[in-house]
């Protein structure tokens, strides 16, 4: 059975093999090196969209899951959701992406927010949708050098640093990511699925 994430991410490919213990291949590693445009206005329509892609690529792919991950602060009304790769612009910059929100959140007390991250799963043809949020605050700067993404700026509920700072080992077992891998792990063997 060959199980493909579908990212090219290779900062979601690690933390996705700290948390599962399958053998899976990144995009990267079948060689897909294009795009799959992000057209849908949720997380849940984007991670299918990226999952039904690959899996109609290749009968060989019975076995797909894809990821979407959002950053919703209160202050600005949940975004920027389901732009949050894009929030600066098509470059995905993320130290635009978080100089923006910082400037977009100055003068705001309120600076909850939350990660959430959905995985869609295709398996032999069956769509399933697990869901991780893990809840926090935006700092006011950027503070450690560890991570991707947003981590500089976002404090978990619980902790006084950022995920930047906390590294990896940390970040992994509370992240948003590793929620909903867990469930999806706890489906497969509700399932009873042999790798």
């Amino acid at each position: 059975m060959s199980i493909i994430f579908a990212t090219g991410n290779s900062h979601k490919v690690q933390e996705a093999r700290s948390v599962l213990d399958i053998p899976f291949k990144s995009l990267k590693e079948i060689n897909f090196l294009e795009d799959i445009e992000e057209t849908g206005s949720t997380l849940e329509a984007n991670a299918l969209i990226k999952a039904r892609h690959i899996y109609n690529l290749d009968n060989e792919y019975n076995f797909v899951f894809s990821e979407d991950t959002g950053l919703e602060v209160d202050a600005l009304n949940g975004a920027p959701g389901v732009i949050t790769a894009r929030y600066a612009g098509t470059s995905k910059s993320f130290t635009n992406n978080m100089d923006l929100l910082l400037h977009n959140l100055s003068g705001f007390e309120d600076r909850s927010a939350r990660f959430r991250a959905v995985i869609a799963l295709i398996l032999n043809g069956n769509e399933y949708l697990f869901e991780g949020i893990i809840n926090g605050t935006i700092a006011k700067e950027k503070f450690g050098d560890g991570g991707f993404g947003y981590d500089p700026i976002f404090i978990p509920e619980g902790h006084t640093k950022t995920f930047a700072e906390l590294g990896s080992h940390v970040k992994d077992q509370l992240s948003h990511r590793s929620k909903a891998l867990q469930k999806m792990k706890n489906q497969l063997d509700r399932l009873n699925v042999k790798i």
